[in-house]
Order: structure tokens, then sequence, then C-alpha cells
């Protein structure tokens, strides 16, 4: 049995930013166990006067984007600038391919031995739901031991981009150029959210292909409606092998969080995010204490049965679970 500390051991060492504390208290959040998620609660409530104060920023990109070698160098710039960096991940795909970012881990060499920086691989074989709620009690707990720039990376493809841009206040979305029909490729809604792209391997040969592409994509997003925020995403171009372009994408980071805390809209977009958290747990519970009724499985099995031979249409069947 794993040992547990009283909340107190855990709130003192992450405010005072120690690193395997605030391991142990990430990994109490990600515990199903009612007694470790009782405790989590306990530990979440005695920090949460010191967080909040991160900037959180939402990574994704198509496959072969090369995300985990764009964050390193990012992350490196980062650290370097005198910030202190959180990378986190959303992976609820990891149960069908196995696949996490426990892979990228040793793949950001670099940035994992940098003592300013924190990596932490998101609990594999989850529900999207479940990954996000804990992801984002992982941001708070984060903040409150110091690292004032949070990156949350999508390994999944599909929902999860919709998920961390829930969770985020700069949602950047890395793209190829030259991958055939980029434009029509690529999700318009996933485009729809992102508060900046950027062409990555903007390098060599490449180059060319990159600047073309910037002029397609910014062309393209004019087509989009506005967003009411005050802000236009721009299109940028990068190369993590060189490290060109990384400073621009972090000056525009800060120039879109200036001009929405200045407006407002930073704020209104964080408690909007509180409220879909709230009613998303809520959700989760309802449906938790429903399964875990008194042989509510066993007669789930037999209405099931009957709803599936069409002796008993879905309307009555809810009735008779919910009665």
């Amino acid at each position: 049995m794993r040992h547990r500390f009283p909340p107190d051991y855990y709130i003192n060492g992450i405010l005072n930013g120690d690193r395997l504390t605030l391991s142990r208290a990430i990994t109490l959040v990600e515990s199903r166990r009612s007694d470790d998620q009782l405790l989590a609660q306990q530990v979440l409530e005695g920090v949460l006067p010191n967080t909040g104060r991160s900037i959180r920023v939402g990574i994704t990109g198509v496959p072969g984007v090369g995300k985990s070698t764009f964050i390193e160098a990012f992350g490196r710039y980062l650290t370097k600038q005198g910030h202190r960096l959180a990378v986190l991940a959303v992976d609820p795909t990891s149960q069908r391919s196995g696949g996490s970012l426990l892979g990228d881990k040793t793949r950001m060499e670099t940035l994992s031995m940098d003592p300013n920086a924190y990596i932490r691989p998101s609990p594999a074989g989850d529900s999207l739901g479940g990954v996000a709620h804990r992801t984002r009690e992982t941001i708070l707990l984060c903040e409150a031991a110091g690292y004032d720039v949070v990156l949350v990376e999508t390994v999944g493809v599909g929902q999860s981009e919709t998920v961390v841009h829930g969770m985020v206040d700069f949602f950047l979305l890395l793209m190829l150029a030259g991958a055939g029909d980029e434009l029509q490729g690529m999700k318009r809604g996933i485009m729809e959210l992102a508060d900046a792209l950027c062409i990555t391997k903007a390098d060599g040969d490449n180059r060319a292909a990159a600047d073309r592409a910037r002029v397609e994509y910014q062309n393209a997003l004019h087509l989009f409606p506005p967003t009411g925020t005050g802000w236009f995403p721009p299109v940028l171009t990068g190369s993590a092998l060189t490290g060109e372009g990384v400073d621009t994408v972090w000056q525009t980071i800060r120039d879109q969080q200036q001009l929405t805390t200045a407006n407002g809209y930073r704020n209104q977009r964080r408690q909007e995010q509180q409220l879909t958290w709230f009613r998303a747990l809520l959700r989760q519970r309802l449906e938790g204490m429903f399964y875990e009724q008194p042989g509510m499985r066993e007669r789930l099995a037999h209405i099931e049965e009957q709803v599936r031979t069409g002796t008993l249409l879905p309307g009555p069947a809810i009735s008779q679970l919910l009665h």
C-alpha cells in the first residue's frame, strides 16, 4: 500500500516548489480511490489561493508536425528567459495505441533535464472527461508550485483539441507546409479554435513552402467569422531545428494575453472554463451515482436485452430505470 501523508505535507511541499511532493500530489489527483480523492481535494483547497497566475498554453498539431521537438525548443527558450515551465499531456488514446507522453519524455531529453522544467505524462487509458478533469487539477498544482507557464499538449487527435482549448488561455496549432491540400485536410473546427497557427520545419529547402503556406492560411483565416475577442489569429513560421521563430511565438502569446487581459476577455474565458468544468464534473458524478446503485447493473443488463430485441422501447426503458 502506498504511504499517504497529511494534507499539510503536500501543501507546504508544493508551495516550496518541491518537485517530488508535486509529483506525489498529482498521483493523488489521478488516483480513483475515494480516500486519495478526498485527500487530493483537501490539498487543492489548501493551494488554491496560489493558483491562476500562470499563462496556460494549449499546443496541438497534425501527426508528424514535430510537436515534441517544437515543445523542447520552445521550452528551452522559455527557461532561458527565466520562466518556470510545466508540460502536461492530454492523452485519451493511449489505451488503444499504447503511446503516451512517456515516449515524448525520452524525446524531450534536454528539456526533461532542465531544473526549471517539469514534464508530466497524462494517465493512460482513460475517458477524455476523466483525463481533462485531472489535467485541470494538475494545472492548479503546477501553478501553486511556482510554474508560471503551463503547456498542455494534445497527444490524441480529434476530440482532445476541444477539451484542451477549454482549459487554456492560448491555443496554438502547429501545421506542416507542403503536406498536400492543407486547407482541405485541416479540420475547420480546429482552425477556428486556434489563437495562432505556426508552420513548423520552416528551414532549409522547406522555407519557401512554409512562407507560401503561411500566406494561404492567413487568407483562409480571414474567411472565418471574427471571434469577438479583439484578437486576430496570426500565422507564424518557425523551426525547432534552428530555433528561429520560437521567440515570435512567445511574443505573440504575450501580446494576446496583454490584449485579452486589458479588454476583460481573458478573465471571462477562465470563468466560463470553470463553469464548464463544474458541469462536466457534475454529470460525471451523477452518472457514477446512478451506476453504483445496488442491483443497477443487473437491472440494466435485463432492460438492455429487452431494448435490443425490440420488446421495449428506449423511452419507457429509461423511465423504468429512473424509477
